[in-house]
């Protein structure tokens, strides 16, 4: 959970390093929590009770953006910070919007290993703990 919470702690700090851990905990959890809130207020327990489908998602439709909103700023920051903890610039995270192939990059890019010791953007976060 301590990997999850850091992300929001740092809300929109895009300086400094975060480990592959971060970055991967952070995504992976936010991905779980969109797709319950999908689950639930669209199909599920919301259209129901609404009595049909289109209740649900206009009402799914309202959470969710207002999910996507609040992890918004932390998701670009640990990405940028993610970059810089290999080194790269974290303006090189706007290859991403370049189809299918950005993305790919960027993706690639986030499963790398870190630099060793201290780069350009600060000391190793594997050294802190």
């Amino acid at each position: 959970m301590e990997w999850y919470l850091k992300p929001w702690k740092k809300y929109v700090d895009f300086s400094g390093r975060a480990r592959r851990k971060e970055y991967w905990t952070f995504t992976l959890i936010n991905g779980l929590i969109s797709g319950i809130i999908t689950g639930i207020t669209t199909g599920g327990i919301a259209g129901a009770a609404n009595g049909g489908m289109s209740a649900g998602m206009t009402a799914g439709s309202v959470i969710s953006l207002i999910f996507s909103f609040a992890i918004l700023l932390p998701s670009l920051a640990v990405t940028v910070r993610r970059l810089h903890d290999t080194n790269r610039n974290g303006w090189l995270i706007l290859i991403s919007l370049i189809p299918i192939v950005g993305w790919i990059i960027v993706l690639v890019w986030m499963f790398m290993d870190s630099n060793q010791g201290e780069n350009d953007y600060g000391p190793d976060p594997k050294a802190e703990g």
